[in-house]
């Protein structure tokens, strides 16, 4: 398949300062993909790099057969065939809704107009809401009114820069499901940006992780999660901790839990020290096991309770276990490891 967009080898600047470093991506057409990472990690550059809002010094930028950046051009923004929904919604609050999304559509007629305008509206679930201005609305609701706007002059892309980031949790998640499914249902590519790891999942097919301007992994979400390439990786998604181990053969180690195969064989010789990645939904709740961990910390998160163990050792780890086991902290309880993906890397 022939990518709809093809970041190539790009370098971007801020005051003479390297941003981006040699970073390379592609979107295959009808893909949703997001580039994940901290603040200043260089992600919202990229998006703005192609977007046309930000210069190239190296490399270029096409969708399918068009050139859109290399040193010393940009084609313009409004002819990139782009739509961009913002963190602050960025709608025109002296407008009502049907003249925000129907603002770009200015050469069209006036039955296109009040078509398209019904139908995104409908597209987005805010029916009826033509006559309303901004300020009359709640920060959902003009998130998807944003959307529609975006959708009104038929992208080829929506670029989506932080745009969950100003909802509460529960709103961010639901939101970031409802957007997914009108894009696949439309057809349309996305480029999203966030620091918010569950939108990334929620939203995407693919995940750049992103660090100091250059991409670690680009992957799906599940391998993003269970095979991270590397340390930082490994550490910066999900929750998790790090415990020592010896290596016993190419897929088996030694661990303060016992010996652990697991479904991936390494490189590294017998007796090299290494670092087990254990996240919580590795430990489970075993009360047959001889290995006591004590309740140092709980949260509660409804259907499970997030605890944090301290094993014999003097080791911590993270365990979810059914809110049914409601246990204090200070008691001991017995745990296990299930983990048939063992990812490890060397001490370094």
């Amino acid at each position: 398949m022939h990518p709809l967009l093809q970041v190539k080898d790009i370098e971007c600047r801020y005051r003479n300062q390297t941003v981006i470093n040699r970073l390379s991506l592609h979107v295959n057409r009808g893909s949703l993909v997001c580039l994940l990472g901290s603040s200043g990690c260089g992600k919202t550059t990229v998006l703005r790099a192609i977007a046309g809002f930000e210069p190239v010094y190296h490399g270029k930028i096409t969708m399918e057969n068009t050139l859109l950046s290399k040193p010393g051009f940009r084609e313009p923004p409004e002819r990139r065939k782009l739509g961009m929904v913002f963190q602050d919604y960025a709608l025109f609050p002296h407008m009502n809704i049907f003249q925000n999304v129907s603002f770009g559509l200015r050469d069209k007629s006036s039955s296109y107009k009040k078509q398209t305008v019904e139908r995104l509206l409908s597209l987005v679930g805010m029916d009826g809401f033509e006559k309303r201005f901004p300020h009359e609305m709640s920060g959902g609701q003009q998130q998807r009114i944003a959307l529609a706007r975006a959708l009104a002059a038929q992208p080829e892309i929506i670029l989506m820069d932080e745009p969950f980031s100003n909802l509460d949790v529960e709103l961010r998640e639901r939101l970031s499901i409802e957007i997914k499914d009108i894009l696949k249902k439309e057809g349309i590519t996305g480029i999203l940006v966030t620091h918010h790891q569950d939108e990334a999942f929620a939203l995407s097919d693919q995940i750049g992780v992103m660090h100091e301007g250059k991409i670690l992994q680009w992957d799906t979400p599940a391998n993003i999660y269970h095979e991270p390439a590397n340390r930082f990786v490994a550490d910066f998604i999900g929750q998790g901790v790090f415990l020592n181990g010896t290596m016993l053969e190419p897929d088996c180690l030694e661990t303060e839990f016992g010996m652990l195969k697991g479904d991936r064989a390494y490189k590294w010789s017998k007796g090299e020290q290494v670092e087990l990645l254990i996240r919580p939904d590795d430990v489970v709740y075993d009360p047959e096991s001889a290995i006591q961990g004590e309740i140092v910390q709980k949260a509660f998160k409804g259907a499970e309770i997030l605890y944090t163990l301290t094993l014999p050792t003097g080791g911590k780890v993270l365990s979810l276990f059914s809110s049914h086991h409601d246990h204090a902290i200070g008691e001991k309880v017995g745990i296990s490891l299930n983990m048939p993906h063992v990812v490890a890397f060397p001490v370094s």
